[in-house]
């Protein structure tokens, strides 16, 4: 394999999998210790903020790693009739719902963990991060999908 495109899926799937099990972790376990308020708001602001971080220098470093793969791999025709490039497609749609479902669940706890608060917030967050927590999970498994056809 050409040394570049290797180097292009490393990329891809350790910031897949960061971003995916950065979403799960919070979901699985920081959101119940907030709602149950067995932490500080100022510490969990630190958290939300480097979970953002993840989120979008994930988001950007897999737009273009998946750009390059989905170019050299695929092509537009392949992308739209074959069920490996429609698998690519689903998987770019299932980001940008990533994405989305971070940006705003991350945002409700920016909020709230600003105003000192921090059952509430967790609470206004959870649907969101639920939701998130689905669509890591699909990633992941069409990720396996592509990977095993």
């Amino acid at each position: 394999m050409d040394p570049v495109l290797a180097g292009v899926y490393a990329v891809h799937l350790l910031f897949a999998g960061l971003w995916t099990g950065s979403v799960l972790f919070v979901t699985y376990a920081v959101l119940p210790t907030a709602a149950d308020g067995d932490a500080e708001p100022g510490p969990l602001l630190r958290m939300t903020g480097k979970l953002t971080t993840i989120s979008r220098a994930s988001a950007l470093l897999l737009l273009l790693t998946g750009g390059h793969l989905a170019a050299t791999q695929y092509g537009t025709g392949a992308l739209l009739e074959s069920l490996r490039g429609n698998l690519v497609v689903a998987m770019v749609v299932l980001w940008f719902a990533l994405a989305g479902l971070v940006e705003v669940g991350a945002s409700r706890l920016r909020d709230g963990f600003e105003a000192n608060k921090v059952r509430t917030p967790a609470r206004d967050a959870r649907s969101f991060f639920l939701a998130a927590s689905v669509v890591a999970v699909l990633l992941l498994l069409d990720a396996g999908i592509i990977l095993g056809l």
